[in-house]
């Protein structure tokens, strides 16, 4: 029997530069039991793809393998078809509602407005600077709301990314589900509003119509909300650091700006936010030679499908015109992201700003964030000015 290499999703090594641990896995223990985890962890693309697509033999729902979900966390992401469909419709055609080409150029705005003072700086932290108010601002416009502090909204973000690994760390249940509470009592106020526009809105009137359960639709919204504020502000790092170590692709993109178009896919390939998710085998069913038994979780290593050689040539390099690319940052299936195409809009909004900067510096060493579910950064100091 092959045993896998060691994944310690939140050992230092890991967090830094889980890819050539991923490539090992890929080539070696592609299917392989994770005792603390008590998961199996997936790695091909196309296993990943044929789990998160097959919601008959792989539950979202842990209900149907007789586990029971506490009323904070029933929401989107907690139903299967066909249970899912009408609460999906809802939520999609608040998305469809929204016109991109506008939410596209007043992030642009917003997004120069916030980084062209900071060219002249020696240094400064890109994540708190940047990151962390771009998501923030850009997601309450799409969703139509007054947000809370910035202070207040990064610990609560933070708080359920650290919930995510709770199969890593139990100690994040308590304070993660606190936090989910308190989202779920700042959603209550937004949607008590009469008036307003964006996706809330169009969810409150769409729901009301449909008699959807109330408590569905603020936990989705909720769910919604963060994951738009969660997967910006980790993308808007990553990508940033990406470009840092690799300026031969902010020269391509100045050289030929049609990249903008599969360029925010690559960057999401690449180092994506979302570095797995997990289903609950409802059958007996079989992955790669492997036995998977009824009840038993398993978790689709989306880092390690995104540099999978049988999927992506050139896996380990951003290849910026990559055509088709198929990868799993936004998840997949039925459970995909719904603001994927808004997510893109932003990033490619991002890197349009950087083309008209100079080149973005490292200015120190670049700080992890401690989860293993959601690949972001404490820190990235860097500069638009040269450093040394």
């Amino acid at each position: 029997m092959v045993v896998p290499p060691v994944y310690d999703p939140l050992s230092t090594e890991t967090l830094e530069d889980p890819y050539p641990l991923y490539a090992r896995l890929l080539k070696e223990s592609p299917v392989f039991w994770h005792e603390q985890m008590q998961s199996w962890v997936i790695c091909r693309n196309e296993d990943c793809r044929n789990i998160l697509r097959d919601h008959v033999r792989f539950a979202r729902d842990r209900r149907r393998a007789g586990v029971e979900v506490p009323e904070h966390l029933q929401n989107l992401q907690s139903l299967d078809p066909p249970e899912l469909s009408p609460l999906k419709s809802v939520l999609m055609t608040a998305f469809r509602r929204q016109d991109l080409d506008v939410l596209g150029e007043n992030a642009r705005e917003l997004i120069a407005q916030t980084v062209n003072p900071l060219r002249d700086r020696d240094e400064f932290d890109w994540i708190h600077e940047v990151a962390g108010p771009v998501s923030l601002m850009v997601s309450a416009e799409l969703f139509g709301v007054v947000p809370p502090s910035l202070d207040r909204y990064s610990a609560i973000s933070d708080a359920i990314a650290r919930r995510m690994d709770a199969g890593l760390n139990p100690a994040a249940i308590g304070p993660g589900d606190s936090a989910r509470a308190e989202l779920n009592g700042i959603v209550d106020g937004w949607l008590a509003e009469e008036s307003g526009s964006g996706v809330l809105a169009s969810i409150r009137d769409d729901a009301n119509r449909a008699g959807l359960p109330a408590h569905y639709i603020r936990n989705s919204a909720s769910n919604m909300f963060n994951a738009s504020y969660g997967t910006l502000f980790a993308a808007i790092g990553n990508v940033a650091l990406a470009v840092a170590e690799h300026p031969e692709a902010m020269d391509e993109l100045r050289a030929d700006a049609a990249l903008l178009e599969t360029a925010p896919d690559e960057f999401m390939r690449f180092d994506g936010p979302a570095q797995g998710t997990s289903r609950v085998a409802v059958v007996e069913t079989e992955i790669g030679g492997r036995t998977v038994l009824p009840g038993q979780i398993v978790m689709t290593l989306f880092g390690a499908a995104n540099r999978d050689p049988e999927e992506f040539e050139r896996p380990d390099e951003l290849v910026l015109n990559r055509r088709p690319n198929r990868h799993l940052g936004f998840g997949w299936g039925a459970h995909g992201c719904l603001g994927l195409m808004f997510g893109n809009v932003v990033i490619r909004e991002l890197l349009r700003v950087l083309t008209d900067a100079p080149d973005l510096r490292l200015a120190g060493a670049p700080t992890r964030r401690r989860t293993a579910t959601v690949r972001s950064m404490d820190a990235l100091p860097v500069s638009f000015r040269p450093v040394g």
